[in-house]
């Protein structure tokens, strides 16, 4: 096993801090060590500001990589031709186990975000500023931050600013659900619904953006864009914060320049000289072989070429001494497990993509690599958001990624591996919400009789294996499907299931 990823990870600066400035001297800037390190803020009209975004290349660092500029002009476009106010949102709700860079920003350096979120609100005339989150240490320090401001909820203030807190969960991060979750709803995606550039919190336009989005809109404001881009890339600009884990000594969030070669962050990470693969994206990103995460950089033109993308800013590499198929099944029962529950290509899909994925690796031959294949296109863009793509692509970039490996399971005896769980998933360390996955599901059997009322009740750990009895998924019960693993212990004919402890 890997060490735990930490809900705070240390820090690794590979060249000069930027985001990460002061950081050294304090464990989190308030308001009068961040003026100390970064100085004031200026103002900017909104037309400045679309020129700022433009000059540097900004785009969004939350997954999708939207450009800016783009967004802030739709926003405010939007605003003029309805006569409204717009609202900002800061996207800091991290719902992928692999990744802590917003953490970091907002507990570290929270008011870096938030000079990036209050001067996007004033260029556009909003009143009213909106900060997800899903972890308590994280809204403490918003919290706190709002408070050095003097900035609150309360009517009459020029800019009115709210925390809201999410559960830890995949979907929580998903634009849409924290925008349902700031009106009072659940936490879930709504389906397809307009964009919130024109109709997003409460029907107005709405500026969405990641936490590091947000920052570095910040520190561009004040460098200008020839300081700013005097560290990266000409076509990217500036720095990039990662989150490193998987085969590494310790796990790491690390703020480098823009287009820094693969191997050189994960040599100076610990991590083995020759990787197996590497993970770039998170879990609804893409795998690496070997040879190209040992020739690519962290760039969207470079991964592009590669069929992969940066997203939220996840890197994991793999050890030789795990089985890589097998920790991409731990991670796609764990994918299928985190579905909203929504749409039934997602909630019954999923769980087929993964069981089918676990028998390929357990020698289920090429009828199982065929109903991987056939899964995975089944879920593709027939979901409410982009939780099943995301999914699929994971899964289909392992097979693409290991292909050695995919022969010995499908036509030998295996890879000969163990798999090591060199993924964090939550259960695995520490975590603030306690929604991590704990108790088991496990069959007696013994007893079972293979009714498979189990699989019927939760599709998403449970489905009837080709031998007619229950196949259990590889991963904990996590906290919104409890109610219904229990539920389906308490039905079952045989009294065979039952919830064991980790």
């Amino acid at each position: 096993m890997s060490l735990p990823l930490p809900d705070l990870p240390d820090v690794l600066v590979l060249g000069l801090p930027r985001l990460t400035a002061g950081f050294g001297d304090a464990a989190r800037l308030d308001r009068r060590a961040h003026l100390a390190v970064h100085g004031s803020i200026p103002r900017l009209t909104e037309d400045e500001l679309t020129r700022l975004a433009e000059a540097v290349a900004l785009r969004g660092r939350g997954g999708a990589g939207f450009p800016f500029a783009r967004k802030v002009r739709a926003v405010g476009g939007a605003a003029r031709r309805r006569g409204t106010r717009p609202v900002v949102v800061v996207n800091g709700c991290e719902g992928e186990p692999a990744c802590r860079k917003d953490a970091v920003l907002l507990r570290r350096a929270p008011h870096l975000v938030l000079d990036g979120a209050l001067l996007a609100a004033e260029a556009l005339g909003a009143r009213t500023l909106v900060i997800g989150v899903t972890r308590t240490g994280t809204e403490a320090s918003v919290r706190e931050a709002l408070g050095e401001r003097g900035l609150s909820d309360r009517r009459g203030r020029a800019v009115r600013a709210r925390v809201v807190r999410l559960p830890e969960r995949m979907v929580s991060g998903e634009s849409s659900a924290l925008l349902r979750a700031a009106s009072g709803g659940p936490a879930l995606p709504p389906g397809p619904r307009g964009h919130a550039t024109t109709a997003g919190l409460g029907g107005l336009p709405t500026l969405l953006s990641n936490t590091e989005t947000y920052a570095q809109l910040a520190l561009a404001a004040r460098l200008g864009t020839p300081r700013y881009a005097s560290t990266g890339t000409p076509d990217e600009p500036g720095t990039v914060l990662l989150t490193v884990s998987g085969a590494v000594p310790f796990p790491r969030v690390v703020e480098a320049p823009g287009g820094v070669a693969l191997s050189y962050v994960l040599a100076q990470c610990g991590a083995e000289a020759a990787p197996q693969g590497v993970l770039v994206g998170g879990y609804h990103g893409g795998w690496l072989d070997a040879a190209a995460a040992a020739g690519t950089a962290l760039s969207r033109g470079a991964l592009a070429a590669h069929g992969a993308t940066l997203g939220a800013g996840a890197v994991l590499p793999l050890s030789g001494d795990t089985c890589p198929l097998g920790e991409a099944v731990r991670v796609a029962h764990w994918l299928a497990a985190e579905s909203a529950g929504q749409c039934g290509p997602c909630r019954l899909g999923l769980p087929t993509l993964a069981g089918a994925l676990a028998d390929v690796v357990a020698g289920g031959g090429r009828g199982a690599l065929e109903a991987v294949l056939e899964a995975a296109g089944a879920v593709r863009g027939r979901g409410a958001c982009g939780h099943p793509d995301g999914a699929a692509r994971f899964t289909l970039s392992a097979l693409a990624a290991f292909t050695d490996d995919l022969a010995a399971h499908v036509l030998g005896g295996g890879c000969g591996r163990p798999t090591a769980g060199l993924l964090p998933l939550p259960g695995d360390g520490n975590t603030e919400s306690g929604n991590a996955a704990g108790k088991r599901l496990a069959v007696d059997w013994t007893l079972c009789e293979g009714h498979g009322l189990c699989a019927g009740l939760l599709p998403e750990l449970v489905r009837m294996g080709p031998d007619g009895f229950p196949a259990l998924a590889d991963a904990g019960v996590p906290g919104h499907l409890r109610g219904r693993a229990q539920r389906a212990v308490r039905r079952c004919p045989a009294l065979a299931l039952r919830l064991d402890d980790p």
